[in-house]
């Protein structure tokens, strides 16, 4: 059923205006009619009714149809406006129309059809105007959204930053701090084991065993604590990015044995076997060896420290003629796999109570898991509770140097990536590499 429209027609002239109602009737549109004769009354019934079009005649007693037109839209009161103009008044219609109104139609050329027609037209084209007005408005506040919200991330974004800034200067600090605290300390902890050695020597005269006993306890105390500090200091340049690695070629089976035989005197102690298996067709490989031999102290000090009874085996094997694996098994008390993302975390112990039965800085795996990542290796972890550990490194046979490390002495790097003796007679320009790539280091 067509709807009923509320239709207003504003004209002085009650012949005009009942032509418009009689042309309305027949053009067989649902209404209802209201009828006023000038502008202020208009004016007065549209602020309390709501209309779907209003007929006006340009011409009026108090006030012409443009006044009218601008004094509803000063009101913001906005409807459907169907000028009504008489012969002659085209120009003013579209005056009119540019002030506000819908459309215009003569009144000689009045008829049901056209009436009709422009009625509809005009309520179309208005709703269609408020529905992009509304769509335009809700645009309006979801920029005005976006913007209060742009502004608000940007406050944020900017508070981030100046915390991330601070964080990161509390971080160098505290790098600082562990760096120098334990430069400090290592000094004089050098001197009380240097002095504990030295009361230890016959020529000083005999000690009871008490005394020898007390000073070596000093003596390994001493030890113990160097070690610590030395794990802090280590881990405060890893941090601050001052920690390079110092390459050079070097035999690795004897840096295995070598650490193997410093921790064996520990694992006697537990009564625990240390067992070590090499496997290499080629024992030399290029890379920092100070730091290598770190990484198997602390490896095989942490299986002597978790385990109570049984083995530790040691073993170095190649995958590959450009990598190198090195293993550490024990039958220790293991890591549960929830804790296997922790575990390479610094000051990270699975035990973290202050009465827990095993010491340490929690230091450790973070330094080992760093320097393997400085030396572009990988580190994995296999483990069961009460079974034991295993802890693989694959490392390349050849590190790679970077800026820093191109500074070591007797070592060049050609356009290849190809390390050789500085003083050697290698040509860089003639083809003569081997495929370990290091032809004049001869590994």
């Amino acid at each position: 059923m067509e709807e009923t429209l509320k239709i207003l027609v504003v004209d002085n002239d009650e012949t005009d205006r009942m032509t418009v109602r009689v042309t309305l009737n027949q053009a067989g549109i649902p209404m209802i009619l209201h009828e006023v004769s000038d502008g202020n009354k208009a004016l007065c019934v549209m602020k309390k009714h709501n209309y779907d079009c209003v007929f006006l005649d340009y011409h009026l007693p108090d006030q012409d149809g443009l006044t009218l037109i601008h004094k509803l839209r000063s009101l913001e009161i906005k409807i459907p406006l169907v000028v009504l103009t008489a012969q002659g008044d085209e120009k003013i219609a579209v005056e009119l129309m540019k002030a506000g109104a819908t459309d215009y139609l003569p009144k000689s050329k009045l008829t049901s059809e056209g009436l009709a027609r422009i009625l509809r037209n005009s309520i179309r084209v208005y709703r269609a105007e408020m529905q992009v007005a509304i769509v335009n408005q809700q645009l309006r506040e979801t920029n005005e959204q976006l913007i209060r919200k742009n502004q608000e991330l940007e406050k944020q974004r900017e508070h981030i930053q100046l915390q991330n800034l601070k964080l990161l200067e509390a971080a160098r600090i505290k790098s600082q701090f562990l760096a120098t605290i334990s430069h400090e300390l290592r000094t004089p902890m050098n001197a009380i084991i240097g002095f504990s050695q030295i009361l230890l020597r016959p020529k000083f005269g005999e000690l009871t065993n008490q005394q020898k006993d007390m000073i070596e306890r000093i003596l390994n105390n001493g030890k113990n604590l160097l070690l610590l500090l030395n794990e802090v200091l280590d881990f405060a340049k890893i941090e601050a990015k001052r920690l390079e690695l110092k390459p050079e070629v070097f035999d690795v089976s004897k840096v295995v044995h070598s650490a193997v035989a410093e921790m064996r005197s520990l694992a006697e102690i537990k009564k625990l076997s240390l067992l070590v298996n090499i496997d290499l067709q080629n024992n030399k490989i290029f890379n920092d060896p100070v730091r290598v031999r770190q990484i198997l102290n602390n490896l095989l000090s942490n299986a002597v420290k978790f385990t109570e009874s049984g083995e530790i085996w040691v073993e170095v094997k190649e995958i590959s003629t450009n990598l190198v694996i090195i293993i550490v098994r024990d039958t220790g008390i293991g890591i549960s796999p929830r804790d296997y993302k922790h575990i390479f975390e610094a000051f990270r112990q699975v035990d973290q109570g202050i009465t827990r039965k095993y010491s340490g800085t929690g230091l450790g795996l973070a330094i080992i898991d760093s320097l393997v990542r400085m030396m572009g290796g990988k580190i994995f972890i296999e483990s069961q509770l009460g079974v034991g550990s295993m802890f693989k490194i694959e490392l390349p046979r050849k590190v790679t140097l970077t800026s820093a490390m191109m500074d070591t002495p007797g070592i060049n790097l050609d356009n290849d990536g190809i390390f050789y003796a500085k003083n050697s007679s290698y040509n860089p320009s003639v083809s003569n590499k081997t495929s370990m790539g290091y032809p004049n280091l001869k590994l």
